[in-house]
Order: C-alpha cells, then structure tokens, then sequence
C-alpha cells in the first residue's frame, strides 16, 4: 500500500494528476498490480490529508482548487506555520540550527526553473525541506504533522499555477526565504513570525493573480 500511496500523492503534489482529475482505481491497481483495496485504502488515505476528495456516485478526484479555499488554507497555514516557528526558535538546538542551515542552503543553490523555463522538481523537494526545517524543533508532532498536510495541499496550487501559460516567476522568493531564515538563526521569533506571514500572504496574493480562476476542468488529465 505504501508504494501506491506514496506514487499517487507524488503524481498530485508534482502536478502529473491535475486538479479536479479523476483516479481510476482500476487503473492504479492495474498499473501496480495490486488489489482494488490496496488502492482504496491508499487513496482514503490521501483524502485524509485533503489532496483528494470523494464525490457521490462518481468515486474519488484529485482535490479541486478555488479561491475561497485558498484565503481558507492560506489563513491556516499562517496560524500553524508561526506557531511552529516560533516553537522551534525558542526550544531549537545547535543541531537544529546546522539542520536550518544546510537546507537553506540547498534551498538557495537549487534553481526554481531550468533554462528551457520548465520548474525544477529538485527545488520544490528543497523548498519543502527548508520550511520543514524551520519548525522542526516545535516539539510537537500534532503540530508538525497538521504543518506538513496544509502544506502540501499548498503545493497543489503552487504545482497547477505553474501549468499555466502565462505563469510568471515570483521575484524576490529567495530574498524572502533568506530574511525568514537570517531571523531564525538570529533567535528574532517576532521577526521571523512577521517576515513568514508576509511570505505566505504573498505567496497567495500571488497565486489568486495568475489564476483568476483557480478550477481546471472536471476532468482535466496531467500530461
């Protein structure tokens, strides 16, 4: 079961299964080659973690977007990812800081597009790991565990925006991660706090700018 879940929600998170796509159970279990219940229990799984939905009589899709979610899902993630960070400046170790500071460095060496203007999976991994990083001294697995499921339903927003054709590069992401992270070292959790909710917020601002509507049709199929 661990196979498919992990192939499947790597196929949403990294845009292969679009927004609103339906999943074949059949299909899956096909190109797995295991039973329809393996594939069942993965996918109920992935429900759980909000990345994808059941919808009567018609089986199971990947989660649909929209703008009123994402406000929704940006407010939350602000409220946990602050609370995370600030946790983890106040409890983090040295081991903690080295942690903090080899993924961001990682993070910045890693481009976000190749020259063919294609995205780079390596720096969502890298992104992914940098902000896991920041809270991972919170002390708390409830909290850790809730951070990382809103996140990645974050992701798919990120993942179908960049689809797009006329999906323009944020500027200044790095300069942002670099004040976020310049703040944690510095043991600034007001700081960090502030420059993290401005991150997240923009972020959005961002996303709702180039997707005035942030719902790909019904059945809409990776490529």
């Amino acid at each position: 079961m661990e196979d498919v879940y992990d192939e499947v929600r790597s196929d949403i998170l990294f845009g292969r299964r679009l927004p609103s796509a339906r999943l074949s159970l059949n299909e899956i279990a096909e190109q797995h080659g295991v039973s329809l219940s393996v594939v069942r229990e993965a996918v109920t799984r992935l429900a759980s973690e909000d990345l994808v939905e059941a919808t009567p009589q018609r089986g199971f899709r990947v989660c649909s977007l929209s703008l009123e979610h994402l406000h929704d899902l940006t407010w939350m993630r602000i409220q946990l990812e602050t609370l995370a960070l600030r946790q983890s400046i106040a409890k983090g170790d040295i081991s903690w800081e080295a942690d903090l500071v080899a993924a961001h460095h990682r993070l910045a060496v890693t481009p976000m597009y190749f020259d063919d203007g294609t995205g780079n999976t390596e720096w969502l991994t890298a992104h992914g790991l940098f902000h896991a990083a920041l809270a991972a001294a919170s002390g708390s697995p409830i909290l850790e565990r809730l951070r990382h499921q809103l996140y990645d339903a974050a992701e798919l927003y990120r993942m179908w925006s960049s689809t797009l054709p006329r999906h323009p590069t944020r500027a200044h992401v790095a300069d942002e991660h670099k004040a976020i992270f310049d703040a944690a070292l510095a043991r600034d959790a007001d700081l960090a706090v502030d420059l993290m909710t401005q991150h997240l917020e923009t972020t959005a601002r961002h996303l709702e700018a180039v997707a005035p509507s942030t719902d790909p049709p019904a059945d809409a199929v990776a490529g």
